[in-house]
C-alpha cells in the first residue's frame, strides 16, 4: 500500500485509517444503529421536501425553491459522510484508498461550501420578502433565483477544486491514521510530512470568503430583518415576520457555531473527540433537522402534504 519516495526509509502513503467515531465496541452497535436510523430518516425527510416543492404550485416560490435546493444538498451531503462512518461503526477502523478519501474530501468541501452560500442566499430572501415586499417580484424574481442557487453550486465547485488539489499535492509519509471518521482537511493537514504553509493559506482564506462572508450576509439581513419587524405596527404582522426568519436563524446558528470553530482558523488543529462531536452536529444533526425546521412545521408545505396524503 505504500511506495518508496528515493530516501532511506521514506514512503508515500497509499491509503488512510479512519478510526471512526468511536472504538468501543460497547458503543458502537447502539451508536450504529441510531446513525442509520438518523440517516435513513434525513434521506426521507428531504426526498418529502423536494417532492412537495416540485409537484405542488403553490410551493413555486422563491423560498420553496431555495429549501428544495438545499434538501437535494443536504442527501448528497449525509450520502458523502455517513456511509463511512456507518462503516467504521459497524467493523471498527477501516482502510481507505487514497484516492477515495480525497474523492470523500473534495464533494465534502464543495457541499459544504455550497450549504454557506445557499443559507446566505436564503437569508436575503427573507430580507427583500420583510423589508422590500412591493419589490419581492422583481428582485427575487426566477432568473435571479436561479443564478443565486447556480452560483452557490459552482462556487462550491471551485473552492473544492483549489482546496484539495492543494491537499491532495502534499506529501504523506506515515503515520496514515485519521482521527476521525470521514477525510477531513485538519486531521489530512496533520498527516502531512511536508511544508503545509501554503495549502493552510489557501484553507483559511477560502474560509475567511466562503464562511466568514455568508455568515456576514446573513447576519446584515437579520439585522435589517428585526429593525424592520421591530417598526411594525401591529402585533400579528410582527409575529408573523419573525415566525418566517426564526427557524433560518436557528440553522444558521448552530450550523456557522460548528463551522466555524473547526475551520475558520489559521493554524491546524487536531482531530480530537471534540472535534468529532462537532462534526456530528453539522453532518448528521443539522441535515436531520432542516426539513423539520424550514418546512415540515410550515403551513402551506403541510397543507400541501396532506392533500397529498389524500390524492393517495
Amino acid at each position: 500500500m505504500e511506495r518508496s519516495l528515493g530516501e532511506p526509509n521514506v514512503t508515500a502513503v497509499q491509503g488512510f485509517v479512519l478510526l471512526g467515531l468511536s472504538t468501543s465496541l460497547r458503543l458502537r452497535g447502539v451508536l450504529f444503529a441510531v446513525f442509520l436510523t438518523l440517516y435513513l430518516l434525513t434521506l426521507l425527510e428531504n426526498m418529502l421536501i423536494v417532492y412537495l416543492t416540485c409537484s405542488h404550485t403553490e410551493l413555486h416560490k422563491p423560498m420553496y425553491f431555495f429549501l428544495g435546493n438545499l434538501s437535494c444538498l443536504e442527501m448528497c451531503y449525509v450520502s458523502v459522510t455517513m456511509p463511512s462512518l456507518l462503516v467504521g461503526l459497524r467493523t471498527g477502523p477501516c482502510r481507505v484508498p487514497f484516492t477515495a478519501c480525497m474523492t470523500q474530501l473534495f464533494f465534502f468541501i464543495s457541499l459544504i461550501c455550497t450549504e454557506c452560500t445557499l443559507l446566505a442566499s436564503m437569508a436575503y430572501d427573507r430580507y427583500v420578502a420583510v423589508c422590500r415586499p412591493l419589490h419581492y417580484p422583481l428582485l427575487m424574481r426566477p432568473q435571479v433565483c436561479l443564478g443565486l442557487a447556480a452560483s452557490s453550486w459552482l462556487g462550491g465547485l471551485l473552492v473544492s477544486v483549489i482546496k484539495t488539489s492543494c491537499i491532495a499535492s502534499l506529501s504523506y509519509c506515515g503515520p496514515n491514521v485519521l482521527n476521525h471518521f470521514f477525510c477531513d482537511v485538519s486531521p489530512l493537514l496533520n498527516l502531512s510530512c511536508t511544508h503545509v504553509a501554503l495549502t493552510e493559506l489557501v484553507d483559511f482564506i477560502s474560509a475567511i470568503v466562503i464562511l466568514w462572508g455568508s455568515l456576514l450576509v446573513a447576519m446584515a439581513s437579520y439585522v435589517a430583518i428585526g429593525r424592520a419587524v421591530l417598526r411594525m405596527p401591529s402585533a400579528a404582522a410582527r409575529h408573523k415576520a419573525f415566525s418566517t426568519c426564526t427557524s433560518h436563524l436557528v440553522v444558521v446558528g448552530i450550523f456557522y457555531s460548528a463551522t466555524l470553530f473547526i475551520y475558520a482558523r489559521p493554524n491546524r488543529i487536531e482531530a480530537m473527540d471534540f472535534n468529532k462531536v462537532l462534526s456530528v452536529i453539522y453532518t448528521v444533526v443539522t441535515p436531520m433537522c432542516n426539513p423539520i425546521i424550514y418546512c415540515l412545521r410550515n403551513k402551506e408545505v403541510q397543507a400541501a402534504f396532506h392533500r397529498t396524503l389524500q390524492w393517495r
